[in-house]
C-alpha cells in the first residue's frame, strides 16, 4: 500500500484511481456490483445527498445490514468524506441497534428492508434520513433532515480521528462502543498486506458480517487498498449453497470462522472416513497421506483456486486443525478484538504448532502480564499503532482496558512457547477458582466433549452445586417435545447425558470433572462470530 495513505479517505482516493477500471465487488448470483470507477462516482452522490440534508462532516452514520456491494458503499460516504461510520452487526435485535442509533448519535441510518423491520416508528423517526441500503432510495425524513443550506465536509487529514464506532455483542454482557481511527485501520491492512499478499487477479468471497471489524478491516478494506475484487452471498451461508457459491466463483481467498470448517470436518469427513474400509485404513497406517489426498479434494471443492483460507473470530478445534495442517490445506488463524482492529497475532499452516495463535502481527507487541510462575501463564497485553484509543462515552470502561503502562488488557490468558507463539488457555472473565484454589478453564472442558459424536455445541459453566455441561445435540438425535411423557425419549436422554460425564471425567482432572449435564431445548444465542453468548446461561438455561 502507498506509503502517503494516512487516512482511509486517503485509501479511497488512491484505490479508485489507481483501479479505475476493475471490478471492486458484485454480487453472488447475479452481475450487480460495481467497478472502482463507477463505486467512485456513486459515492460522490450519495455523499452529497447527505449535504442536502444537512449531515456534513463529523456526523455518525450508522449502517445496519448483511454484507453485500452498497454496504461499503455507505460506509466510505461515512469515511472518505469527513463522517464517521457506525457499523451495527445484523443480527442485533430492533431494541439493541436502538440503543447503537441512540448512544452513538447517529443521524444517518442506511438499512436493509429485514433490519429496518425491526426497528420501533420511535427509532426511526428519530433519525434524520433512512435510506434503503438494497436501492439507496430514501425511505424517511426526520424533522431535522431537511437542513436551511447544505452541510460542508471537508477532507481527512487526521488519522488519529474516529473513522468508525462499532458496538461489539461480545459474550459478557452489554454491547460497547469501540472507537477505531483511521490509523488503526491502516495499521491492520498494512499488516495483512505482509501477512499475505493479494492483487488484482485475486477475488475474495465474503460470507461474515461486515459490521465485525474482522471483516471489516482484513476482507473488505485490505482487497481494496489492492484493487482485489470481493464477491458477496446474496443468502444465509448454509453447506449446500457455499459449496455452490464455491463452484461459481472460485476465490481465491476467504475469511471464514471455526464453526464452518468444523462442521465440515466432523459432519463430511469424518463420517467419510468412518464408513470406507479402505479410507478406515489409510487412517491408521497412512494418515498424513489421507490427509493430502482429503485436502486436494477440499481444495476442489471450493473452487480449485484457494490460496488463503483465513479463519478468526473463535478458538478452532485443535483436532481440525492438526487435520488441516496434515492436509497442507492453506488455513490461517488470526487472533484478536475488536478494539484492535482487529489482527493481534498471525499463524498459517506453512508455520505453525496446531493449538497456537502464532507470532504477533508486524507493527504489535505482545507479552503476557501477571504470570503464573507453576503453568506460565499470564493475560495477554498488547501495544500498537492499530490499538483503539477509547470506548465511546465510557471513561470508566476505557481506563479498565489499559493498564499504568497504556498496555491493552485483552482479557485471553495465554502460554508462549520457546520460539515465541502464543497459545490461549482460556478467558480471564471465564475462568472458575476451584475448591483447591485451581484454575479450571471451561473452554477446556469443552473441547473434549466436542469430541463426542452428536455434539453440536456445549459450553461448561459453574453453578451452586458445582460445573454444569450444558449440550447441544444434533437435531436429529431428540424429539424434546416428547421427552416428558414418551418413556423412551426420556431413557435415551438420559443415557446421552450419562455417557457425556463418562467420556468427560474420566479425560480431566479432579477439579475439572463435570457434575451435571443438562441438554439444551433450542439453540444457544450466538454472537456474530458463533461465539455463543456464554453470560446468558451462567444462572438457567432452556435445557433438560
Amino acid at each position: 500500500m502507498n506509503s502517503n495513505i494516512k487516512t482511509l479517505e486517503d485509501l479511497y482516493n488512491y484505490a479508485t484511481s489507481t483501479y479505475s477500471n476493475q471490478t471492486l465487488n458484485r454480487t453472488c448470483d447475479s452481475e450487480a456490483g460495481y467497478s472502482f470507477e463507477s463505486f467512485r462516482h456513486r459515492c460522490e452522490k450519495l455523499s452529497d445527498l447527505l449535504s442536502l440534508y444537512g449531515v456534513g462532516a463529523d456526523a455518525k452514520v450508522a449502517i445496519y445490514a448483511s454484507g453485500q456491494v452498497n454496504w461499503s458503499l455507505a460506509f466510505f460516504t461515512a469515511v472518505a468524506h469527513g463522517r464517521i461510520a457506525v457499523p451495527i452487526l445484523p443480527d442485533f435485535s430492533g431494541s439493541e441497534a436502538g440503543h447503537v442509533l441512540a448512544h452513538s448519535g447517529s443521524r444517518v441510518l442506511f438499512a436493509s428492508s429485514r433490519q429496518l423491520a425491526k426497528l420501533s416508528q420511535d427509532t426511526i423517526k428519530a433519525l434524520d434520513l433512512v435510506i434503503s441500503i438494497e436501492d439507496l432510495q430514501i425511505v424517511s425524513v426526520g424533522a431535522n433532515g431537511n437542513a436551511s443550506e447544505v452541510a460542508k465536509t471537508r477532507p481527512q487529514t487526521d488519522p488519529y480521528s474516529p473513522a468508525a464506532i462499532i458496538y461489539t455483542s461480545g459474550t459478557t454482557g452489554d454491547a460497547k462502543g469501540v472507537v477505531l481511527t483511521h490509523n488503526n485501520f491502516l495499521a491492520n491492512v498494512r499488516a495483512a498486506e505482509k501477512i499475505y499478499r493479494i492483487g488484482t487477479e485475486d477475488v475474495m468471497l465474503s460470507i461474515l458480517p461486515l459490521a465485525h471489524a474482522y471483516e471489516l478491516s482484513l476482507g473488505m478494506l485490505y482487497p481494496f487498498s489492492m484493487g482485489a475484487s470481493v464477491c458477496y452471498i446474496s443468502k444465509t451461508p448454509s453447506p449446500s449453497y457455499l459449496m455452490k457459491v464455491m463452484q461459481d466463483v472460485r476465490p481465491t481467498a476467504m475469511l471464514t470462522v471455526p464453526l464452518i470448517i468444523e462442521k465440515v470436518y466432523k459432519g463430511t469427513i469424518l463420517p467419510m472416513i468412518r464408513k470406507s474400509p479402505s479410507l478406515s485404513w489409510l487412517d491408521r497406517h497412512a494418515h498424513t497421506l489421507l490427509c493430502r489426498i482429503i485436502g486436494k479434494k477440499m481444495i476442489k471443492t471450493f473452487g480449485g483456486r484457494l490460496r488463503f483460507f483465513g479463519i478468526g473470530g473463535a478458538k478452532l478445534d485443535v483436532d481440525v486443525e492438526r487435520f488441516l495442517y496434515a492436509a497442507r490445506f492453506p488455513y490461517y488463524i488470526g487472533y484478536g478484538l475488536t478494539e484492535c482492529a482487529p489482527l493481534l497475532s498471525i499463524c498459517s499452516y506453512l508455520d505453525t504448532v496446531p493449538g497456537s495463535i502464532g507470532f504477533p502481527i508486524d507493527g504489535v507487541s505482545l507479552r503476557l502480564d501477571n504470570v503464573n510462575p507453576s503453568t506460565g501463564e499470564g493475560e495477554i497485553i498488547a501495544k500498537g499503532p492499530n490499538i483503539m484509543p477509547c470506548y465511546y462515552k465510557d471513561e470508566v470502561r476505557t481506563l479498565k482496558a489499559f493498564n499504568r503502562e497504556g498496555w491493552f488488557r485483552t482479557g485471553d490468558l495465554a502460554v508462549v512457547d520457546k520460539e515465541g507463539r502464543y497459545a490461549i488457555k482460556g478467558r480471564l472473565g471465564n475462568m472458575i477458582v476451584g475448591a483447591s484454589g485451581e484454575n479450571i478453564y471451561p473452554e477446556e472442558i469443552e473441547k473434549v466433549v466436542k469430541e463426542i459424536p452428536d455434539v453440536e455445541d456445549v459450553i461448561v459453566v459453574y453453578r451452586r452445586n458445582g460445573l454444569v455441561c450444558l449440550v447441544r445435540a444434533a437435531d436429529s438425535l431428540f424429539d424434546f417435545s416428547k421427552a416428558q411423557t414418551d418413556e423412551a425419549t426420556l431413557k435415551a436422554l438420559n443415557k446421552f447425558k450419562t455417557s457425556v460425564m463418562d467420556y468427560v471425567n474420566k479425560r480431566v482432572s479432579v477439579a475439572s470433572r463435570i457434575s451435571k449435564v443438562e441438554m439444551m431445548t433450542v439453540p444457544f444465542e450466538k454472537t456474530a462470530t458463533l461465539k455463543i453468548r456464554r453470560f446468558l446461561y451462567v444462572s438457567q438455561s432452556p435445557s433438560i
